[in-house]
């Protein structure tokens, strides 16, 4: 779909992944946002640069900057109208497009899922590899998410009971898998509670170099997120309320009106920005707000290679990458309450941005995309070695 141009590998891979034999593909559940799965699928795909990328649909104008410099080849579900609008009306379609995804030719596939993507057809010689961001949580964490949703009780039967099919389906397809790589330590206990099976460890990355530490701190704290509801953002617009507090968040979302009544006047609304503008924002802000109960979360980190520190929901993803009173502050309860006085003894605590940066340097790209190939490669050997044996 996208013309292929010439660009420079993030990492220097080993030969054994680039032998002219090895066939790779590289299939991402889709790229119809950009959030932090599709920051992670891309830094897959610069580590991956001779393998072919596939998924379901795509939206053109969130392609990042990269991604647009590599041929992504989409299935049937490109041709649906407004894409980009009803995407999540399809939920449905997509199982079917990634079953329909021909692989046959490669040896290796790394799928990158949050969703369905972990659903495709491969060889059976051939090794998948999935990089897992969640088990769908809208799948196996229904009630959570249609608490927040506020569905009829109509819609609330159907979904209830085609959730039990999908994860009959989403189940049978991780049986297929060969290997799992969970992107946190929670989503490696949430893989061996749904699926029944063990993982590895890698955590995603950032690109540090694209973050500056800035000596002029304002007087805002900072949210950049989708404004839906297992974010959490109102525990924060409440507890800046509690405390007098200026809050500017970034992004949008299906939540933006009801957040934006729960507002008052120290809160701002910015919407969605251009990268450079979050950059600056992030150097610049008192502290980052994280809220909601995250998988991983790469925006603290983003924060932290600011010089910037973070308040937390101490659960989940945030226990990877936050160490309480030493790069951020975690609050223990989901209450505005709690959050508030995490703010006040935030503002106790004398930051050194440089050991922010440094901490945050732990997960740049460039070590995250070493591990990766350096891992592939191992599974290769290990499955041409089982392979020679067989003969």
């Amino acid at each position: 779909m996208n013309e292929s141009v010439e660009h420079e590998p993030a990492t220097s891979l080993p030969e054994e992944l680039l032998s002219p034999h090895q066939q790779i593909a590289f299939v991402q559940d889709n790229f119809v946002q950009a959030g932090g799965g599709e920051r992670v699928a891309e830094e897959i795909a610069r580590a991956l640069p001779t393998a072919d990328v596939y998924t379901s649909v795509l939206v053109e104008q969130r392609l990042s900057k990269y991604m647009k410099t590599r041929t992504i080849h989409t299935s049937w579900m490109q041709h649906l109208p407004d894409l980009r609008k009803y995407y999540r009306h399809y939920l449905l379609l997509y199982p079917l497009a990634m079953r329909g995804i021909a692989l046959e030719r490669y040896d290796l596939v790394v799928s990158s899922c949050y969703g369905f993507a972990k659903m495709l057809r491969k060889r059976p010689d051939a090794l998948h590899v999935c990089y897992c961001h969640s088990p769908s949580r809208w799948i196996w964490r229904y009630e959570d998410y249609a608490r927040r949703e506020n569905f009829n009780v109509f819609v609330n039967f159907f979904l209830r009971n085609l959730t039990r099919l999908l994860r009959n389906l989403d189940k049978q397809s991780a049986d297929r898998v060969d290997v799992f790589i969970a992107n946190s330590t929670v989503i490696a206990e949430r893989i061996r509670l749904y699926y029944g099976r063990d993982s590895e460890i890698m955590f995603p990355p950032i690109d540090v170099k694209r973050f500056a530490i800035s000596a002029d701190i304002g007087d805002y704290y900072l949210i950049v997120s989708r404004l839906v509801g297992y974010k959490r953002v109102d525990l924060a617009i409440e507890a800046c309320k509690l405390l007098g507090r200026k809050l500017i968040i970034v992004g949008e979302g299906p939540d933006r009106p009801r957040l934006e009544a729960l507002a008052g006047p120290d809160i701002k609304f910015a919407g969605r920005l251009p990268d450079e503008d979050v950059t600056h924002l992030l150097s610049h802000c008192r502290a980052f707000l994280f809220p909601g109960e995250e998988d991983f979360g790469l925006t603290p980190l983003e924060a932290a290679a600011s010089g910037r520190p973070c308040v937390a929901y101490g659960v989940g993803g945030a226990l990877d990458t936050i160490v309480d009173g030493q790069t951020g502050v975690l609050f223990p309860e989901a209450t505005p309450v709690s959050m508030a006085d995490a703010l006040v003894r935030l503002e106790t605590i004398p930051w050194d941005p440089q050991k922010l940066r440094q901490h945050a340097e732990k997960f740049d790209r460039t070590i995250f995309a070493q591990k990766l190939v350096q891992r592939l490669t191992t599974l290769l050997q290990q499955r041409d070695a089982k392979m020679e044996t067989r003969l």
